[in-house]
């Protein structure tokens, strides 16, 4: 049989997380040949060694260096052999549901992209990144400057669409981003230039701009222990705040020069906001 799912998991200093997150595939997905590659970040902790006697079907690959998020996914996805990636992030646990029928809903479309679900908080609070828009100069507005949230598909935040529908999307979170292998490559796969935060949005309008179809399928869910790697600091910020000037000076300093201006200020002012509430 071949091998149908490869789930790739980026691990940096998330010991307990990354083992609840194991648990949870071995428990739940059953139906499917699948392998999972984790790929330790240079943590400075290194108790996640010993996850490896813990789970001896897992692939554990350690990264001399912390080069980010997108440069260790490329690396380990390198590695893979299934048909499919997963790329899941450590702090999530997957929930009952059958894999089967996500890869046979993908398998389905002929232009796939990739595909994402619906996620929520440990208090059970769904969480609105599951299903987004590409950035542009109104819902950025709307997402830097604002707290409404509009029942339009414009937002950034995709209100229109219910939280357990199945529907063609613009963006959905790397924290579970599902892609066939052989696109994810052909495409270029995460650009190494975000270090982390952006990329995913990045990948997914990349499969857009490359005639394939990304989809938020809300039948499934699952638990995100969202922040708990993220300490909000300066770093924090910079990395953020970075990443959203990388994507603009990718996409919107020479075809749309007017919005890029305007949302670099949008950017620069929210940054500064943001930095003096952390004093």
């Amino acid at each position: 049989m071949n091998m149908k799912l490869s789930v790739i998991i980026v691990n940096y200093n998330v010991t307990q997380l990354l083992r609840n997150c194991l648990v949870s595939i071995q428990k739940y997905i059953t139906d499917v040949e699948y392998e999972v590659v984790v790929i330790d970040n240079a943590s400075t902790d290194s108790s996640w060694g010993d996850l490896i006697p813990e789970f001896p079907k897992v692939r554990f690959i350690s990264s001399d260096i912390n080069g980010g998020f997108s440069k260790a996914n490329n690396q380990a996805i390198q590695t893979a052999v299934g048909e499919y990636v997963l790329l899941l992030n450590p702090d999530t646990e997957l929930e009952g549901y059958d894999m089967k029928s996500l890869l046979d809903f993908a398998d389905s479309k002929p232009d796939f992209g990739c595909l994402g679900v619906r996620m929520h908080d440990a208090e059970g609070n769904f969480l609105p990144e599951s299903k987004r828009s590409v950035p542009d100069m109104f819902n950025s507005f709307e997402k830097l400057f604002t707290n409404f949230k509009k029942n339009n598909s414009k937002s950034y935040y995709r209100n229109d669409l219910e939280e357990d529908a199945i529907a063609e999307i613009d963006v959905i979170t790397g924290a579970f981003l599902l892609a066939k292998k052989e696109v994810y490559q052909k495409i270029g796969g995460l650009d190494e230039a975000y270090f982390m935060y952006g990329e995913d949005i990045d990948l997914c309008y990349t499969f857009l701009r490359n005639g394939y179809q990304n989809f938020y399928y809300g039948k499934v869910s699952i638990l995100h222990h969202k922040g708990e790697s993220t300490v909000k600091d300066e770093v924090y910020l910079e990395r953020f705040y970075g990443a959203m000037q990388i994507f603009i000076d990718k996409y919107y300093k020479e075809a749309k020069p007017m919005q890029y201006s305007f949302l670099k200020a949008g950017l620069k002012l929210r940054h500064q906001i943001e930095k003096i509430r952390l004093k």
